[in-house]
């Protein structure tokens, strides 16, 4: 008796859950797909910029090994950094973009010089 509803409810829990996360999947896709189309779209611009502030994201994924999720066979841990760089212009706008590791390395705090970028996309910063 407790299996019948059981079945019941996963019947309908597991189409609606599916269609919740190909919804998700989706949803991600198209909205990279549309930004990628608007930056294409955008006028390549240069602009006299001041960094003005960097910043760093981390974040760690981890997985089992073996197919263990108990963990028994250890686990397989990655890192990966996004760097991103906030820009002024003139006007007084801030700007922040996501770039290189090597220009985040090569780009200081007060900076002044001529900033690159098409929409949402960094070109580069080319020092004065």
């Amino acid at each position: 008796m407790f299996y019948a509803g059981f079945d019941m409810l996963f019947s309908i829990l597991f189409p609606i859950l599916f269609l919740v996360v190909l919804g998700m999947i989706l949803y991600t896709i198209i909205g990279n797909i549309s930004t990628w189309n608007k930056n294409n779209h955008s006028p390549r611009l240069t602009v006299p910029a001041t960094v003005v502030a960097k910043r760093t994201d981390v974040s760690h994924s981890s997985s089992a090994n073996a197919g263990d999720m108990s963990g028994a066979h250890g686990y397989d841990t990655s890192t990966f950094t996004s760097y991103y760089v906030t820009f002024q212009v003139e006007s007084g706008d801030r700007m922040e973009f996501e770039v290189d590791g090597s220009d985040y390395g090569l780009l200081v705090q007060s900076d002044i010089g001529k900033l690159s970028f098409q929409g949402t996309r960094y070109l580069g910063f080319e020092r004065s």
